[in-house]
């Protein structure tokens, strides 16, 4: 991803609900974002973006998935393709499509975008991607075009976040180990850092097997998804995570990789000895009341 710099950010309501339909665009870009929700499917279909190429993707989950599940395509018939997926597909609850206002996407642009699209979202790894197979760029796009086309791409990883679906955004944002805090008690030598949404456990980091009798019903039942859907894998008696993992919370993080009930704030700390909630909770408090 390049270098974050200032956007304005449309987003218009045609119905004026804030959770319904949603078009979002930069506006000095020439990408649109059609959020439809599947409730509303009947009234987005007649959205006049439709009737454009475009590439889209389908968000929801799974009861069984350790994270959330998209699955991304192309087409020229977005009305038909919603009309299948609607069949077929149970998982999502969003669709967004993303298309131009200049009305200038071909056939290999949204080819490009679609395979782009999934290569970085296999490799971030945020959400489960739900197509069988990723295709082969087998169609070859000039090299100019190639640039233009990840310069759009830029663009509908901004709108698709802004819109609540962070696909193609990193876990963590900060690569250096400064910011790394370890959670080393119990038999468990893990790490990792806190992020926007959460907090980041990173790969390598080894967690104990056997949980003590304060761990929650909901934390069990997460460890078995991390560990059926490889997130984990047992080890030399311990589990070994084999990615990185985003957690919704530093308490839930830590009582995952403890198997216990646990305050993260607490358990998690920097090389220093300082406690997660000492160097972020109190600092932000201190650096607030100097203000």
């Amino acid at each position: 991803m390049t270098t974050a710099t200032a956007k304005t950010i449309q987003i218009y309501l045609p119905t004026g609900e804030p959770r319904g339909i949603r078009i979002a665009e930069i506006t000095t870009r020439i990408v649109q974002a059609v959020l439809i929700p599947r409730s509303d499917l009947t009234l987005g279909k007649l959205r006049p973006e439709l009737d454009l190429p475009g590439v889209y993707f389908l968000f929801g989950e799974g009861e069984d998935e350790a994270k959330p599940i998209v699955y991304i395509g192309q087409t020229e018939d977005a009305r038909k393709r919603l009309d299948s997926h609607n069949k077929t597909k149970t998982f999502w609850k969003t669709a967004i499509f993303c298309v131009s206002k200049t009305q200038n996407f071909t056939q290999a642009h949204i080819r490009y975008l679609e395979w782009h699209g999934m290569q970085q979202a296999k490799k971030i790894a945020r959400y489960t991607l739900d197509n069988g197979q990723i295709p082969d760029n087998a169609n070859y796009v000039p090299e100019p075009m190639e640039a233009e086309l990840l310069d759009v791409f830029e663009t509908i990883s901004t709108l698709v976040s802004t819109l609540g679906y962070p696909v193609f955004e990193p876990l963590a944002r900060n690569v250096n180990t400064v910011s790394r805090f370890f959670c080393r008690s119990r038999g468990c030598d893990a790490s990792g850092e806190l992020a926007e949404d959460g907090f980041v456990v990173r790969q390598g980091s080894k967690s104990r097997i056997e949980p003590t009798a304060s761990m929650p019903e909901s934390i069990g039942n997460q460890r078995k998804r991390l560990l059926e859907a490889g997130i984990v894998a047992e080890l030399d008696g311990v589990y070994v995570y084999q990615q990185d993992y985003l957690f919704p919370s530093p308490s839930n993080a830590a009582a995952t990789v403890l198997g216990a009930s646990a305050n993260g704030w607490n358990e998690w700390k920097d090389a220093g000895g300082r406690t997660l909630s000492e160097v972020h909770r109190e600092t932000d408090s201190e650096e607030a009341i100097n203000e």
